[in-house]
């Protein structure tokens, strides 16, 4: 029988190798290791629970104990691997993508959500998309007309008034003043 841990702030590999380090301190044998998530072979008992989240919290991480929270990551984990780990998002509106990936109906996960972070699912997604833009603005790879087609924008007037509106800046502007002040920085 396998046992389900779910672990808030997990967002890149290197929190997964540390995660994976300390349950092999603590004798734990992981079958996944995934953001946010993590599945161990055994049962674990109250004292490896309580070591693993003192391990942890020193890391920056926390084992989530309430369900309510343990939701919240789920709904934030798909959206970041949504937006910031796959080429192609999904052709289905976000509602309709979250709540098919976490088994729920929208309403609820949207309620919730909004109840304990303060802020929309649909605000987060717009948060976590403009920080995708602003990495692909800097890897300089795919022009505005690209990266709006690639997010799913309807146009590239869409995603620049979204930008400005969230960052205060245009993304040519943007995109200037990273190429500035690295230019900068290899002059020195």
């Amino acid at each position: 029988m396998s046992t389900k841990l779910f672990i808030k702030y997990m967002v890149s590999l290197r929190c997964k190798m540390m995660v994976k380090e300390e349950l092999e301190k603590l004798g734990l044998n992981h079958v996944i290791v995934d953001l946010g998530t993590v599945e161990i072979l055994e049962d674990i008992t109250e004292e490896q629970r309580r070591r693993l989240k003192e391990n942890l919290m020193k890391s920056g991480l926390e084992l989530l104990d309430n369900k309510k929270s343990i939701l919240i990551e789920k709904i934030k984990n798909v959206i970041i691997e949504m937006i910031h780990y796959s080429d192609e998002l999904p052709k289905v509106n976000y509602s309709d993508y979250i709540s098919e990936k976490l088994g729920y109906d929208y309403t609820y996960l949207a309620n919730i959500f909004s109840e304990v972070k303060g802020i929309t699912i649909q605000q987060f997604i717009i948060l976590h998309k403009i920080e995708r833009v602003k990495e692909l603005l800097i890897y300089d790879e795919l022009n505005l007309t690209e990266i709006s087609y690639r997010l799913h924008y309807s146009s590239v007037a869409h995603l620049s008034n979204q930008f400005k509106k969230i960052t205060g800046l245009t993304p040519t502007f943007y995109k200037q003043l990273k190429n500035k002040r690295k230019r900068n920085l290899e002059d020195l």
